[in-house]
C-alpha cells in the first residue's frame, strides 16, 4: 500500500497531495541525514508541485519530512506512459548542514560543556537560530526546550559543518537528532530524540527480537571487523616538546592494545581573560576528546537486514529507528543487542517493505556521514 504524500512550500502552505506515484523510498538515519527518491509520471495530478525546495510530508508523520533538491526527466519511444519525473532530496534536518560552527569573536573556539543535548542545541542555536550575523539565521527554525539528556561532555568546535558535529555528538552519546514540522505555528523544530531499550532480558518494555527463526527477518548480513579498531588514545594538548601536556585514555595492554594519537592543541588552558583554567578541568576536556575519537574507532559489529513486513512486531509501534533491539541468528551463533541506526521504507506497486541497519560500523558510518554532508553543504573533503 502506497502512503500518500503532501507537498508543502518552505512556508508550510499545502500545495497538493499525491498518492498514485510510481515508487518511493526514503532512509531515516539516527546519527546522520536521510534521503528520499520518488518516481512519478509527469501527467499525474499535482506532479507539477514537485519542484526544488518544496517539502514532502509522508502521510501525517511530522518526523518524515524531506526537502526536494533534484529532479530530472527523460522521454523515450514509449511516450507519455514512461515520461516520469525522478525526484530526489534529503531529510529536512539537512538544513543543519548549511552552516559551519563560527566561534565567538573573543575566542578561537566555541567551547561548551554540559549534557550532550545541551551541547548539541548550543551549536544549532549559535549558528542557525540566534547567530550573531542575522544573515545566518534560518527564520523557520526553532529549538525545542533543553531537557539536558545524555552524557556530560566538554566540546570545542571551530569552522566545522554543524550537521557533522551533530553526527559526531550523536555517535558519542547515543542520542538521535531531528528537525520536525510544527504546522500549526509554521516552524521547523530542532530536537533531540531518545531510543527505547527493547532488548531481550530487560523487563521495562516488551522485548523485540529480530531473527529468521522467529519469522521477523527476511534477510540478514553480518559484519565483524577490527580493521579500523583503536582502544587507547594518546591525547596531546597545548605546549611544545617535553612541556606539551599529554594524557592517555584507555587501559588496554599487550596484543589487545591498539593506540591512536590525537592532536588536541585546540583545547584551551586559559579562559577568555587569559586566566589559567584548573588543571583538572583541562585534563577532563582532553579525556573527553579522547573518548569522542575512540567512539568513532570501536570494533565494527553490525547487521543489515530486511524486516518482514508481516512479522510479529509492528513498525513504529513495537519498534522504531533509534530503539535498541536484540538480533539473533542461531545457525550462525550470533546474538547481538544493537540500536536500529537506519530504516529504509520502500513503497512500490508490489507493496511496502522495510530494510534496517542494526548497530554501527562506526568508521564506515562516520565516513559515509561526512561524505553525505559534504554533498549537502557543497564542501570538498579530502
Amino acid at each position: 500500500m502506497k502512503k500518500p504524500i503532501r507537498i508543502l512550500s518552505l512556508n508550510m502552505d499545502i500545495l497538493g497531495e499525491i498518492d498514485n506515484y510510481e515508487s518511493m523510498f526514503f532512509n531515516r538515519s539516527w546519527h546522520g541525514i536521510g534521503a528520499f527518491e520518488l518516481r512519478i509520471n509527469r501527467y499525474k495530478k499535482n506532479a507539477h508541485t514537485l519542484i526544488k525546495d518544496n517539502l514532502i510530508l509522508v502521510g501525517t508523520d511530522l518526523n518524515k519530512v524531506f526537502i526536494i533538491k533534484h529532479r530530472e526527466i527523460e522521454l523515450d519511444e514509449n511516450g507519455k506512459i514512461t515520461e516520469n519525473w525522478l525526484i530526489k532530496g534529503y531529510a529536512l534536518k539537512s538544513i543543519i548542514a548549511q552552516r559551519i560552527t563560527m566561534p565567538p569573536a573573543h575566542t578561537a573556539y566555541d567551547n561548551r560543556s554540559g549534557n550532550a543535548e545541551t551541547v548539541m542545541k548550543h551549536y544549532v542555536n549559535n549558528n542557525l537560530v540566534n547567530p550573531v550575523d542575522p544573515r545566518r539565521k534560518i527564520p523557520q527554525l526553532v529549538i525545542a526546550p533543553d531537557l539536558q539528556r545524555g552524557i556530560h561532555m566538554i566540546y570545542a568546535s571551530r569552522f566545522k559543518n554543524v550537521a557533522e558535529e551533530m553526527s559526531t555528538l550523536s555517535l558519542t552519546s547515543g542520542l538521535g537528532w531531528d528537525v520536525l514540522l510544527d504546522i500549526r505555528n509554521k516552524n521547523w523544530v530542532f530536537d533531540i530524540v531518545e531510543g527505547r531499550n527493547l532488548v531481550a532480558g530487560q523487563s521495562i518494555n516488551p522485548p523485540v527480537i529480530f531473527s529468521p527463526q522467529f519469522e521477523s527477518l527476511k534477510s540478514l548480513h553480518y559484519t565483524q571487523s577490527d580493521l579500523n579498531y583503536k582502544n587507547v588514545a594518546i591525547v596531546a594538548g597545548q605546549g611544545e616538546g617535553v612541556e606539551r601536556r599529554v594524557i592517555e585514555v584507555g587501559n588496554y595492554a599487550a596484543i589487545n592494545r591498539h593506540e591512536e594519537f590525537i592532536d588536541a592543541r585546540d583545547i584551551a588552558e586559559t579562559d577568555d581573560d587569559e586566566n589559567p583554567l584548573p588543571e583538572q578541568q583541562v585534563i577532563q576536556a582532553l579525556t573527553d576528546r579522547g573518548q569522542q575519537k575512540l567512539s568513532e574507532l570501536i570494533q565494527e559489529e553490525y547487521l543489515e537486514g530486511q524486516v518482514l513486513t508481516n512479522s510479529p512486531f509492528e513498525y513504529q509501534i513495537d519498534y522504531d529507528y533509534g530503539d535498541i533491539t536484540t538480533i539473533q541468528n542461531l545457525d550462525w551463533g550470533v546474538t547481538m543487542d544493537a540500536r536500529i541506526t537506519e530504516i529504509k521504507e520502500i513503497y512500490e506497486t508490489s507493496g511496502f517493505s522495510i530494510e534496517a541497519t542494526f548497530g554501527n560500523s562506526r568508521p564506515t558510518l562516520i565516513q559515509k556521514i561526512k561524505q553525505d554532508l559534504s554533498q549537502i553543504s557543497g564542501e570538498v573533503r579530502r
